[in-house]
Order: structure tokens, then C-alpha cells, then sequence
């Protein structure tokens, strides 16, 4: 049987009452399972007759390009050098003065990025840095794929995504009205600003003529842009996608605001330390910036140009937790939800999982909620696999959170390597898995999950299967 068949319990009656085995669907349903001859063959989902539902063999997604800009490294391939050494990205604030403010240190972009390879002085005056990230990191994916995008333009689609848009813009732009007045406004002020200008600039960029628009859902943002752009693929919808989160946010205006939350680690002292997820002595998360964007095709539209296939994207599941606007629900039923709805779509059992790239966020709520959330879920077999968070070196992006981590989880199947939690020194009792600590392993990894979570209660977790 296909993965993405719906599979019927043992004694289980369809909707007519019917029983099973005399089902005159069964010659069809049997049919459609012939993925050994056919594998790649695509059939309309949903079969709808005498009230059965098949779910067939769906289109499947791949991953060919990867793209990164992050507080530890300019492009993909010093990200994961640099993350797989355990390196630390959050150091002091350079871009404003922090006098007067509670918390002096974030993970801004590394210093070394410099968007003039990727722009020209006019365009980058006229995009703020959240689309800056966003284009580099597409361009570098869609390099690293080898696919001419204007010549499919039609066939390829755009969802990039931020959870607050050009918040330096705003900004500034703010100061210079109340300071100068409403006639020094930037006529660019809303281009800049608004949550798609990343996607609407890569796609007039790149020629990228298919479904182009953002999501926005706080700090799962990144997440959902892959997940749906995946189910864009899997319905025919689009040849090709690039997919992922950017943010800009490390203003004064956001870190007030966080810290006023108490959301934010005061921990000024070490930077590097900072964010330290379920570790016993977390306080807080570190703001981060940067974008992870992937190109997501369909395997047979990358197989037919020869491309090199990075992983596959083999199941989503996307569920709100309709509890409270900040605070995730109680061991987390929500992302619970989203966890078997992404392996049951992948079509294997939650035993096959060996790592998660967990949310892990370093903040008291998150993390124990989200390891509780594991170990529901999981059972015994939440102590057998890996779970590790990225944050513990690049800070918390917000939306660009889930594109870079879904990043981080396919260079790990790739490459066989497990990313470490770096600062974890004191054990927390309600912390008690494998979180791969202070230092990187080599393991074996087949399948693989990455958990993001978004304030107004937004799960989203998306499945990937190391390609062989």
C-alpha cells in the first residue's frame, strides 16, 4: 500500500455501513496501490464512491535547493559548518544603541553577509532587510537546484514569508514622520513593509509566474509556507516552489515589546549563553534574524531535468491549539495533533521517526510544554529518538524560524548528523530526552520532524525522509 493511502481499521465500517470486504470499492482501491510498477504515477485523490475515501498516490514533493542567511553563517554552507561545531551566533545589539533597554544582545545576521552580491544599490534602498534575507537565500537555493525559473515561470510559485514584515522600515519611518513631518514619509514606505513584499519581490526577481502570496502565523510562519507550498505541488497546482521564512526584527520597538512580555533572556552577561533551551536556568528566548528558503518540485519534474535531490517532503499537518494567544495548551494538544497529522500523511509509524528539530524555544513554557507534547505522542519511543533546537545557536527568528529549521533537519538527514542543543548544563526533571547536548553526533537518520509553534495558538510540523 501507497504511504498516502488511507488506511481502514480492522473492523472498521465504511460510511454506508457496508462491510469492508464485500466493499466494490476493493478492486479500485487495490488498483490504485500498484506503486511498485508505477511509483510516480499520479491519480485524483479523494475517491469518493458508495462513501469511501481512498487517499491515493499524491503527487511527491522533493527538495533540490536550500538557502540560508543566519546570525552564524552568510549562506547554507557556513550555517551548517558552523552549527555543527555548536558555534553560538547571539552577540551583542550593533544595530541601535541599547541604553536604557533591559536586554542588550540578539543573533543578528552574521557579519559577513553582504546583500550587495545579491542586489544593486537601488533595489536595496528600496526593500527592507526582511526582503534582503529572503532574495539571498532563494537565490542561493535556486543556484544550488540548478533550475531556470523563467523558463518554467508559469510552473514555478513563491511562498516566502515573514511574522512581522519590514519592522526596521516601520521603524524608521515612524521616527522620521512624528520628527520631520508627513511630506519626508519614503514613498517605498509600503512596499517595504507589508508581509509578502519578500515574496513579491523574488517572484517579479526570478520571473516565478505560479501561486505567489505569504502566511503569516507568528513563529510557525516558516513552517506553514513549506507545508502549504508542499500541498500546492501535491494537487498540481505548481512544478516547482520556493518555499520558507525571512525576518528582520531586531528593533528597538521589538525588543521593548518582547522584554516587556518577559518573553526575552536577560542573560547580557554571556551572550553566547543566552539561550539555552530545557536547560534548567532558561529565562527567555534571544531575537534572531535571517531567512531559510527551499525549492520544493515535483519529483518528476526534478528527476526528468537531472536534478540533484536533496530530501522529500512527505507530510504536513498544520492545527491551532484554541487556548490562549501566548501560553501553548496544556501538554501540548495541539502540537500533538499537528505531529500525527504529518507522520500519518507520510504514511509510517511514529516508532520510524529518529530526530526531531524541535521549536525549543528557551523559554520556561515552550520547552516543557513541547517535551510533553513528545513524550504523549511518542511514548517509549520519545526517549529512543533525538531531539535538538537550533535556537540554542541562531536565536529565535520568529518567521523565519520553521524555514530555517526545516533547513537544518534536511542537511542533517543528508548528512547523517545530528545538530546539538548547545548550553544545556543543567538538567531539568521535567526536560528528561535526548537533546543532543553541547555537541553534534554522527546517527543514522531515515525519517525526521520539525515542530514549529506561533503566539495565537499556530502548530505546524512538516515530515521529511532522507532521500536514497
Amino acid at each position: 500500500m501507497h504511504p498516502h493511502q488511507r488506511r481502514m481499521n480492522q473492523g472498521e465500517k465504511p460510511a454506508n455501513g457496508t462491510d469492508n470486504a464485500a466493499s466494490p470499492l476493493t478492486l479500485c482501491y487495490n488498483a490504485v496501490a500498484c506503486e511498485a510498477k508505477h511509483p510516480f504515477v499520479s491519480v485524483i485523490s479523494n475517491i469518493h464512491q458508495e462513501g469511501y475515501e481512498v487517499q491515493d498516490m499524491a503527487t511527491r514533493v522533493v527538495v533540490t535547493g536550500i538557502g540560508l542567511v543566519t546570525s552564524v553563517g552568510k549562506d547554507t554552507a557556513s550555517t551548517w559548518e558552523a552549527i555543527c561545531a555548536g558555534r553560538s551566533g547571539i552577540r551583542r545589539i550593533t544595530g541601535y544603541d541599547t541604553t536604557g533597554f533591559g536586554v542588550h544582545i540578539a543573533a543578528e545576521v552574521d557579519p559577513s553577509f553582504d546583500i550587495s552580491e545579491y542586489m544593486d544599490r537601488k533595489e536595496q534602498r528600496r526593500n527592507d532587510g526582511v526582503t534582503h534575507f529572503a532574495y539571498a537565500a532563494a537565490v542561493q537555493a535556486i543556484k544550488q537546484a540548478g533550475l531556470d525559473v523563467r523558463a518554467h515561470g508559469d510552473d514555478v510559485g513563491v511562498i516566502i514569508s515573514s511574522g512581522v514584515g519590514g519592522l526596521e522600515t516601520e521603524h524608521e519611518q515612524y521616527r522620521i514622520l512624528f520628527e520631520r513631518g508627513p511630506d519626508r514619509v519614503s514613498p517605498f514606505f509600503i512596499n517595504m513593509d507589508i508581509a509578502d513584499g519578500p515574496a513579491g519581490f523574488v517572484s517579479i526577481a526570478t520571473g516565478a509566474g505560479g501561486p505567489n502570496y505569504a502566511i503569516v502565523s507568528a513563529c510557525a510562519t516558516g513552517a506553514h509556507s513549506i507545508g502549504e507550498s508542499y500541498e500546492i505541488i501535491r494537487r498540481g497546482d505548481a512544478k516547482a516552489m520556493l518555499a520558507g521564512g525571512t525576518e528582520h526584527g531586531i528593533t528597538p520597538m521589538a525588543m521593548a515589546a518582547f522584554d516587556k512580555m518577559q518573553a526575552l533572556s536577560r542573560h547580557n552577561e554571556e551572550p553566547e549563553k543566552a539561550s539555552r533551551p530545557f536547560d534548567a536556568l532558561r529565562d527567555g528566548f534571544v531575537m534572531g534574524e535571517g531567512a531559510g528558503v527551499l525549492l520544493l518540485e515535483d519529483l518528476e519534474f526534478a528527476q526528468a531535468r537531472g536534478a540533484t535531490i536533496l530530501g522529500e517532503v512527505v507530510g504536513y499537518g498544520a492545527t491551532a491549539d484554541a487556548f490562549h494567544v501566548t501560553e501553548p495548551a496544556p501538554n501540548g494538544t495541539g502540537l500533538q495533533r499537528a505531529m500525527r497529522r504529518a507522520i500519518e500523511k507520510a504514511g509510517i509509524k511514529p516508532e520510524e521517526v529518529d530526530y526531531i528539530n524541535a521549536h525549543g524555544t528557551s523559554t520556561p513554557f515552550n520547552d516543557r510544554t513541547e517535551t510533553a507534547a513528545i513524550k504523549q505522542f511518542f511514548g517509549d519511543h520519545a526517549y529512543k529518538l533525538a531531539v535538538s533546537s537550533t535556537k540554542s545557536m541562531i536565536g529565535h527568528t520568529l518567521g523565519a524560524a520553521g524555514g530555517i529549521e526545516a533547513a537544518v533537519t534536511l542537511l542533517a538527514l543528508r548528512e547523517g548528523i545530528l545538530p546539538p542543543t548547545i548550553n544545556l548544563e543543567h538538567p531539568d526533571p521535567e526536560c528528561d530526552l535526548d537533546y543532543v547536548p553541547n555537541a553534534a553526533r554522527k546517527a543514522t537518520i531515515r525519517y525526521a520532524i520539525s515542530n514549529s509553534m506561533g503566539f495565537g495558538g499556530h502548530n505546524a510540523c512538516l515530515a521529511f525522509k532522507k532521500w536514497e
